[in-house]
């Protein structure tokens, strides 16, 4: 044993020495270069730190340690090369940049550069310039560059030398724009390309196909038309990796894709792919991970064969037009091990495959949306491993206790919305350790008291218990759950009032207590105090009193929806601190205001609805105010008055495109804090077009555009302005029963969109415009009981318009009122006085309205604006209207 330690001590001594040494040598050889040290600070000087410039929540600025006595190599960031000292790697994601980034910045003086992370910054909207690949980089055999989540960089990218050797390219998340550069294909180095997220146009080069060391292609979403399935792919024979979500690809997914024989993650979501499912994708035996949701694939299929192959862990079939085989049997021996199974409206029957009780490492489970019915299986609750359970909108039934819930150790998102379940409360042992829940959807299922285990939730963040039958009084511990973001608890016949503990949920991004019996005030700390909230749903209650009046700076409000109540007073002035507001609805009220002209300032505003109520006044904007972004405007049924100017019409210049795709919605996506929750929210309007008063549930998903401006029923008066002819975005325009003279413009002949034109119960004069036939979309068209004259407008458009559209206009003539112009022997009623201002009518014999129309006229009266409230009033009193009008 002596020997042993005397070899020992030696040894070690020998091998700490020449540690030393060569530890001082790299320390030595480390020290940073002096004028790549000068070019860092010089970087990092062109900057300003704000930690609003980055989105991580964990960033932090990691300038702070780039100090001149300190050797660059070991800033925060910054990596050297172990021999040489030059520095080779620079990484400031997540660093809480503010600044540009210019073609003389002092970061492209570095050569030997092999790595760039600028990732997670403000660039403020700077572009990108072409030196950051211009270098070459001669010095290095391989250089990566990584710019992501960089919504403020800009630009091109820029072309790449044929000797650029490139072996990481990473674009996510930009703004960057036009096609992209074929020379990528020259990047033959290149193992890693990511382009995602992005703002391109065109198609993927085919110089893509000469990138045949790829390991990993991402391109989701980057904004490309590819159209079919391209065919140089089949040269990316080392492919692993491949993402084409969102890319616009349409046609049949091709069968020589079983030849990418390396693949192991392929991701198809979010395409126009059809025809029969391929069955070559069963053959590719190295698949984990395959998704194809979204999509437009068709054919029956057995679940049989994907549970044969054999490696696959992430399984995303939902959102097709399949129809899914659920086979009798047992796939015990065979099931793959799936954590993710997705089979979204997939057509499904039957009960619940009993073969998923088997998969013990299953974490997420859709089944939404299909035709399941039965009992949920208890075994179901026995996978411990599930986090994500989904089964809503199905038929299932059978009663459902707190306590198999709760046996579900890691679950985080359950919905079993819209079935025929019966949730009892359980035993309730306090023994038993409640699951994670964040997410618990339990609208539609035949509750009638608020399930006792929510209460118990700490970590609860959404919770949806809509269409539900609760009669009673929000429970005080829902407003004591600070955790929660989202609540949905609408058209459940809630009483009661708002309670002012809401206040306290201070996250609060999402509040929908629409349709309910709540009556009271809206608590003011709903905009006062809260920063977080973005949708505020309280429509179709019995609220009174006043909106809130305070609303803080850096309000995140994007939409107040508080029609049909009883609020009163004025809107209030403090919504302009709302600059993400995009949506406002206060119609069916008592709010006594003039036009509220100080909304024109508000940047995103879409939608503004003051239908039915006391709005008074000129409609003017005596300051500038010019809407930006502004697509329906209704201020029917109020009291305005005074000419409709052109200053405030010029305003709109949101509606002057003629480009309407240019107008169209986007989806409303509410993001929440913690693990980047989201939600699709859709705004819900109603107003009148082409006569009958519509409820348009989700305008963002109209296939045109709803451009809208609806006045009607007011007391606006003077001639028609000529510069309306101008908002060619127009879709609707409504300026019926109102005290309008003159002529009809003819520059309405420009609204090349117009779908629905109602002008009837003015004082117009004249002739229809002739460049009103040009209006090739135009549908509905209504100039009754004006003061026209002349022949109506003979074309196709004109022919399929009734009689009843031009009725009471003394000089009009055309097939329409079966009158022959020349004829003179025909002569209508005058309709008006002139007291319309005080909204006296004229009673008129009603027969002749009757004349030639029948019972159409009537009904054709009692839908939507198409006639006054006076006059279907008039003849209600004169029993020609039997039913009530949906006002």
């Amino acid at each position: 044993m002596g020997y042993l330690w005397s070899l020992v001590f030696p040894t070690l001594f020998l091998f700490l020495f020449s540690l030393l040494f060569s530890s001082s040598t790299i320390i030595k050889a480390h020290q940073c270069h002096g004028t790549e040290s000068n070019a860092l600070l010089q970087f990092k000087e062109s900057f300003v730190i704000t930690k609003s410039a980055s989105y991580n929540q964990v960033s932090y600025p990691k300038t702070v340690s780039w100090m001149p006595s300190i050797d660059c190599c070991s800033w925060d960031g910054i990596e050297c090369h172990g021999v040489t000292g030059h520095v080779i790697g620079i990484n400031l994601s997540s660093s809480q940049l503010y600044g540009s980034i210019d073609a003389n910045s002092s970061l492209f003086s570095l050569v030997h550069l092999q790595s760039l992370d600028l990732s997670d910054n403000n660039f403020n909207h700077s572009q990108l310039p072409t030196k950051i690949v211009a270098t070459q980089h001669i010095h290095s055999k391989k250089f990566s560059l990584v710019l992501a989540n960089n919504q403020n960089l800009n630009g091109l990218i820029p072309d790449f030398q044929s000797r650029s050797l490139v072996n990481q390219l990473v674009i996510f998340d930009t703004n960057f724009s036009g096609r992209i550069p074929t020379s990528i294909g020259n990047l033959t180095s290149l193992n890693w390309l990511t382009i995602a997220q992005c703002n391109f146009q065109g198609s993927i080069p085919s110089s893509f196909g000469n990138l045949n060391q790829l390991v990993h292609l991402n391109l989701k979403s980057s904004g490309l038309t590819i159209g079919t399935f391209p065919l140089f792919f089949m040269n990316l024979t080392r492919l692993s990796f491949l993402s084409l979500e969102g890319c616009n690809l349409i046609g049949e997914i091709p069968s020589w894709i079983m030849n990418l024989t390396s693949l192991d993650y392929l991701n198809l979501k979010s395409n126009t792919f059809y025809g029969e499912f391929p069955h070559s994708l069963f053959r590719m035996d190295n698949l984990t991970s395959l998704f194809l949701r979204f999509n437009s694939l068709q054919g029956k299929l057995e679940l049989g064969l994907f549970l044969k192959m054999r490696r696959l862990s992430f399984l995303d079939l939902g959102y097709n037009k399949l129809s899914l085989l659920n086979e009798k049997g047992s796939f015990n021996a065979t099931l793959p091990p799936l954590e993710v199974l997705g089979l979204e409206q997939c057509n499904l029957t039957g009960g619940i495959p009993t073969w998923i009780m088997n998969l013990t490492g299953l974490q997420r489970l859709g089944l939404q949306e299909n035709h399941l019915q039965g009992e949920i299986p208890h075994s179901l609750f026995s996978l411990e491993n599930l986090h994500t359970l989904s089964l809503s909108s199905n038929s299932l039934e059978g009663e459902i206790d707190n306590d198999m819930l709760l046996k579900l150790k890691m679950l985080s998102y359950l919905s079993l919305s819209d079935n025929k379940l019966s949730l009892l409360p359980g035993k309730g042992s306090s023994n038993g350790t409640l699951p994670p829940l964040e997410v618990v959807e339990l609208d539609s299922c035949n509750l009638v008291e608020f399930p006792s285990f929510l209460q118990d939730l700490d970590q609860l963040a959404f919770l949806g218990l809509s269409n539900n039958d609760f009669k009673t009084v929000v429970p005080n511990w829902i407003w004591e759950k600070k955790s929660l973001q989202s609540l949905s608890i609408s058209g459940s016949s809630l009483t009661g009032e708002i309670s002012p503990l809401i206040c306290n949920l201070k996250s609060l991004v999402l509040l929908d207590l629409a349709y309910n019996n709540l009556n009271g005030t809206i608590p003011s700390c709903l905009g006062s105090s809260s920063q977080s909230l973005q949708i505020m749903m309280l429509q179709g209650n019995k609220l009174f009193g006043h909106l809130p009046q305070t609303y803080v700076m850096g309000s995140a409000l994007k939409m107040i929806d508080v029609t049909d109540n009883n609020l009163q007073g004025q809107l209030p002035r403090e919504l302009v601190n709302c600059r993400m507001l995009e949506f406002l609805d206060v119609s069916y009220n008592a709010i006594n205001d003039s036009f509220p002209y100080w909304l024109g300032s508000l940047p995103e505003l879409k939608v503004i609805g003051l239908r039915f109520n006391e709005f008074h006044g000129i409609i003017n904007c005596p300051n500038i105010c010019t809407f930006p972004k502004l697509h329906i405007l209704d201020l029917s049924h109020n009291k305005f008055s005074g000419n409709l100017t052109p200053e405030m019409i010029m305003n709109l210049k949101s509606m002057t495109t003629s480009n309407i795709s240019q107008l169209q919605y986007e989806d409303s996506i509410v993001f929440f804090g913690g693990k980047n929750w989201f939600t699709h929210v859709s705004y819900s309007f109603t107003m009148s077009n082409k006569g009958v008063v519509t409820d348009y549930e989700q305008i963002q998903k109209i296939f045109y555009c709803m451009v809208a401006i609806d006045i009607s029923s007011n007391r606006i008066s003077g001639e028609i302005p000529s510069v309306l002819g101008d908002l060619k975005s127009l879709v609707l325009l409504n300026m019926s029963n109102n005290l309008f003279i003159g002529d009809i413009p003819s520059s309405f002949g420009k609204l090349s969109n117009l779908e629905a034109l109602d002008l009837s119960l003015n004082g117009l004069s004249g002739k229809i415009p002739q460049k009103l036939a040009q209006l090739t979309f135009l549908e509905f068209f209504n100039v009754s009981f004006n003061k026209l004259s002349g022949p109506i407008p003979e074309n196709k458009q004109f022919s399929t318009f009734e009689g009843n559209s031009f009725v009471g206009n003394q000089g009009l003539c055309g097939i329409q009122l079966k009158k022959k112009c020349g004829d003179s022997s025909w002569s209508p009623p005058t309709v008006f006085d002139n007291d319309h201002d005080s909204g006296s009518i004229t009673e008129f014999d009603w027969k002749i309205i009757l004349i030639g129309y029948g019972g159409g006229v009537v009904t054709g009266l009692a839908l939507g604006n198409a006639f006054g409230l006076d006059i279907l009033a008039w003849l209600k009193n004169k029993k020609l209207l039997c039913f009530s009008y949906p006002f």
